[in-house]
């Protein structure tokens, strides 16, 4: 947990938003988002290097932690503070450009590649689809609360992801989760401010039922 900038990470979704996407992660950081991953890796190069940068000081004001995915270069070329991979294989090659202090991510489908990713030295891993997610409906059967728990006890933060909204986040969390990624749930909200501060109270919440417990 303490590797983790925060418990709620938002994923970017262009496609998914009505609103330009540098405004809508705006409006996020503003209702309290600290967490942001810049995904949207279909742009051209030049394209999604403005982007990040533009994004990246957004993320710096708001005191914020920036992840990119997938491009350790750019990551390094804007000073993000960690990067989502797809592989294993990359963990130390992000590690030796980014620093010690940088936040490594793995992208999870199964809990053997979570098992992985933590022999791998990465810090913390997203598995999906723990819910059926309308962003990627054909992604894969959803893997359950089960299948975070048992995630959870290889050791490495693990954080929910797909469908996740208010309602199934607490369950998520119940499971052994470390936090949850979100894309649609803000990215296609009308109102994403909104969207963010009941992701945060949500989470908020389980974390105040959850105290009485552990000082018990």
């Amino acid at each position: 947990m303490s590797r983790l900038p925060a418990r709620l990470l938002l994923v970017t979704d262009r496609h998914g938003s009505t609103l330009p996407l540098v405004r809508r992660v705006a409006l996020a950081l503003e209702a309290g988002a600290r967490w942001i991953w810049l995904r949207d890796r279909d742009l051209p190069e030049g394209e999604r290097a403005a982007l990040a940068e533009e994004v990246a000081r957004l993320v710096r004001a708001a005191g914020g932690h920036l992840t990119i995915g997938r491009d350790i270069a750019l990551a390094a070329r804007v000073g993000a503070g960690g990067v989502q991979l797809g592989s294993v294989a990359a963990v130390a090659q992000a590690r030796a450009a980014l620093g010690p202090r940088a936040v490594i991510g793995l992208s999870a489908h199964h809990v053997a590649e979570v098992a992985a990713a933590r022999e791998a030295g990465a810090d913390y891993a997203t598995l999906s689809p723990i819910f059926a997610s309308a962003s990627k409906p054909g992604y894969g059967p959803a893997l359950g609360p089960a299948a975070l728990a048992a995630a959870a006890r290889t050791g490495l933060p693990v954080l929910a992801l797909g469908g996740v909204e208010p309602g199934t986040l607490p369950a998520c969390l119940r499971a052994g989760a470390a936090g949850v990624a979100v894309m649609g749930g803000v990215m296609r909200a009308a109102d994403p401010a909104e969207a963010v501060r009941e992701l945060i109270g949500s989470i908020a919440r389980e974390e105040a039922e959850a105290a009485p417990s552990l000082q018990s």
